[in-house]
C-alpha cells in the first residue's frame, strides 16, 4: 500500500479536503462579547461574595473574642492599685508617681 498513490482513498480524502470551499460564519453572534463579559463578572462575583461571607465570619468571632477575654479580664482592669506601698521605691516611674 503505497500512500502517495493518488488513487488512494487518503490520499483522495485530503485532495478533496483542500478543494472544499470554508463557508462557514466567521462574525461572533451580536452580543457575545457582552454575554462572555458578563458571565465573566458573574462568576468572579460569586466566588467574591463566599470570601467575603467567610471573611466576615471570622471577623465576628475575632470581635467576640476580645470582648470576651475583656470581661473575663475585667477585674484585673477596674482595680487600680494606686497605693504607695505597691510600687518599689528603687524604680524610677514610682518616684515621678509620688512627686
Amino acid at each position: 500500500m503505497n500512500s502517495s498513490d493518488p488513487q488512494h482513498p487518503w490520499a483522495r480524502l485530503t485532495a478533496a479536503a483542500r478543494r472544499a470551499p470554508d463557508e462557514r460564519e466567521t462574525a461572533a453572534p451580536y452580543g457575545f462579547a457582552t454575554r462572555v463579559v458578563a458571565q465573566a463578572f458573574a462568576q468572579e462575583r460569586a466566588a467574591a461574595s463566599l470570601f467575603d461571607r467567610f471573611a466576615l465570619r471570622a471577623l465576628g468571632v475575632a470581635c467576640l473574642l476580645a470582648l470576651l477575654s475583656v470581661a473575663v479580664n475585667y477585674s484585673v482592669f477596674s482595680t487600680s492599685s494606686t497605693a504607695d506601698d505597691d510600687l518599689p521605691a528603687d524604680d524610677p516611674i514610682s518616684a515621678l508617681l509620688n512627686a
